[in-house]
């Protein structure tokens, strides 16, 4: 990802300390989700021997919540040197309160539809299979930890619309476009195969996705008194 040119060294510093924090997290979650629940079904199933995958499931998963938080402290420092992490100058006016609400209104949305997404998952996973060998049981895991992840990630943002913190409705904004590039590429499968179904619902996904990043979008200039 380019960092963006307007940053000041300090800033440039810590968001370069944070890409490469991201990536340690990344690898210790994609790694260690698979290997201790796929060892786990294993070692229940098969052989104990998968008791050892699980054992180094675990460690990624270590590693991964230490970098997972040593991120989360890097990122409170750069939000601090940015005026959206403050409670908005024009809080006291009604215009951005009720900007802040909706927008909390909107990231709730966005979390209901995250934890829907695992449940689906985990009840499709019956159907595909998943459930039957250690493998499928692995990477069922870590695809609804995905949502999962988002769906915590919108929650952490709703206490801080609700204080009239422009950054909630910002990091809204980013969950709902990554599942709008979701949604748009179901659609655009859809068209090539021309198959109706995941034209309708990767069209919907991404009109919904569309429609929110909006309205969060002019909830941020409202609540930095902006006219939007």
């Amino acid at each position: 990802m380019a960092i963006d040119p307007n940053l000041n060294a300090g800033q440039r510093a810590l968001v370069v300390q944070i890409q490469k924090t991201t990536k340690v997290y990344a690898y210790g979650f994609v790694l260690g989700i698979p290997l201790t629940f796929g060892g786990a079904h294993y070692g229940i199933t098969e052989k104990p021997i998968g008791f050892a995958g699980t054992a180094l499931g675990l460690v990624g998963l270590v590693v991964g919540v230490l970098a997972l938080m040593k991120a989360r402290g890097l990122k409170e420092q750069l939000r601090r040197l940015t005026p959206d992490a403050w409670r908005s100058p024009a809080a006291h006016l009604p215009s951005a309160r009720k900007a802040a609400t909706q927008a909390a209104y909107v990231n709730g949305v966005l979390v209901l539809l995250s934890l829907g997404a695992v449940g689906y998952l985990l009840v499709k996973g019956a159907d595909w299979g998943a459930y039957g060998n250690s493998f499928g049981f692995g990477g069922l895991m870590l695809a609804a930890f995905i949502p999962l992840g988002m769906g915590l990630a919108a929650a952490t943002t709703i206490p801080q619309l609700l204080q009239v913190v422009p950054a909630g409705a910002r990091v809204g904004q980013s969950l709902y476009s990554v599942i709008m590039a979701l949604g748009a590429l179901i659609l655009i499968n859809g068209v090539k195969g021309f198959d109706p179904l995941p034209i309708a619902i990767g069209g919907t996904v991404t009109a919904i996705c569309l429609g929110a990043m909006s309205i969060l979008g002019k909830a941020t200039k409202r609540m930095r008194g902006e006219s939007s």
